[in-house]
């Protein structure tokens, strides 16, 4: 589905949970470059506890950093523990990733957070 955009090595990529996801298995399974990519509050259905056919048969390449200008994760302290397991198995499966673990942002969403702005990943998509 991205296919239908001009995405190169100056465009930034983020994903939140399921699209997070979604852009893990998106670089894993293409040859393709592009700019920095941040992932926030990740989900890939590690545990496998949810009937979702995109994470089936997920092989997640390990060097998909090389791929990018750079990959940063945001996480949250008090996310659901389905996000955290994957974030689990991320850590311990990309290289060259950069992990930032925020304290008390639930799932990154106004409901958690209360409010709307994230300076943390402007700070990160402008650097």
């Amino acid at each position: 589905m991205l296919e239908c955009f001009k995405i190169n090595e100056d465009t930034k990529l983020i994903g939140h949970s399921c699209g997070a996801g979604f852009l893990l298995r998106w670089l894993s399974e293409l040859n393709v470059s592009v700019g920095k990519v941040v992932l926030v509050a990740p989900w890939i259905n590690s545990n496998r506890k949810y009937d979702i056919t995109m994470f089936d048969n997920l092989k997640i390449d390990q060097n998909l950093a090389s791929k990018t200008k750079g990959v940063t994760i945001f996480s949250s302290s008090n996310d659901d523990q389905d996000v955290m397991d994957s974030v689990e198995v991320l850590k311990n499966t990309l290289k060259d990733v950069r992990i930032l673990e925020l304290k008390n942002y639930g799932h990154f969403c106004f409901k958690d957070m209360k409010t709307d702005v994230f300076p943390e990943l402007l700070e990160e998509i402008v650097k």
